[in-house]
């Protein structure tokens, strides 16, 4: 292999796991913010993780994360703003980023 043919692939090497950690990190984020919703909810133990199963899975629906906000606000019934979930979203994606950087 050539030198270029080696910085081809350390980047595209690169590329493939920061791609991976922004996957890993969002649906971290959407993980904890199911299980707030769920402590909101009333919700505990095996019932919240279950709850907070179902908003990683609505991740799934379309590109973003408006489906998880959207999810969430219905769910709450609007006792909260999508803007507040939009808010806290972003708060537990930088938790979400730190215990996985914590991990490796």
């Amino acid at each position: 292999m050539t030198t270029f043919d080696d910085r081809e692939h350390a980047f595209e090497a690169k590329f493939a796991h920061d791609e991976e950690m922004k996957f890993k990190a969002e649906a971290r984020a959407n993980k904890l913010l199911g299980l707030w919703a769920a402590e909101t909810l009333g919700k505990s133990g095996a019932e919240a993780e279950a709850y907070a199963k179902t908003v990683v899975i609505a991740d799934f629906e379309e590109a973003g994360h408006e489906d998880v906000v959207r999810k969430v606000v219905a769910d709450l019934e609007g006792t909260i703003t999508s803007q507040a979930i939009r808010e806290k979203r972003a708060e537990l994606l930088l938790i979400a980023k730190q215990q996985i950087v914590n991990e490796v």
